[in-house]
């Protein structure tokens, strides 16, 4: 069985630009922030106090914020300590988990855009998302059976 290449922050990138309705505004350090229909649902986070390095306490520069469908998908995001999702304090109640940049890799291709595109499902309108799901994901689930 062939190997799925790691992770790549282009792959964020890649997979948010063509969801449908994705607009991308620039946060306030020129941050790409991805939209849709006015709701972010991927964005790069400015380093702030509440994200250190654990071993130099300095403020994190590479997190990456996602939204997610509700509070289990993000306790077991956040919960499997195999993965490199986080969060903190200040996004107690928020409907997101946090990536650093630097450890994308840990993830292949394939989480992440089913990641970004779990994002865009949870922002996105239910009628473009109804739409959206009907052409991309219905084929997956009849392949399970």
């Amino acid at each position: 069985m062939k190997q799925e290449r790691r992770a790549r922050v282009e792959d964020i990138h890649e997979t948010a630009a063509a969801l449908p309705g994705v607009t991308i505004e620039n946060g306030s350090s020129g941050n790409p922030v991805y939209q849709v229909r006015g709701k972010s649902f991927i964005f790069f986070r400015n380093p702030r106090p509440d994200a250190l390095d654990p071993a130099t306490r300095e403020r994190l520069g590479d997190v990456i914020v996602s939204w997610v469908a509700d509070d289990a998908d993000k306790q077991s995001l956040i919960g499997d300590p195999a993965t490199p999702f986080f969060t903190t304090a200040h996004f107690n109640g928020h409907l997101s988990v946090l990536l650093r940049a630097s450890r994308i890799g840990e993830l292949t291709r394939q989480e992440i855009i089913e990641l970004v595109e779990e994002a865009w499902l949870s922002r996105a309108p239910k009628r473009l998302a109804a739409t959206w799901s009907t052409q991309h994901l219905a084929p997956h689930v009849s392949d399970r059976g």
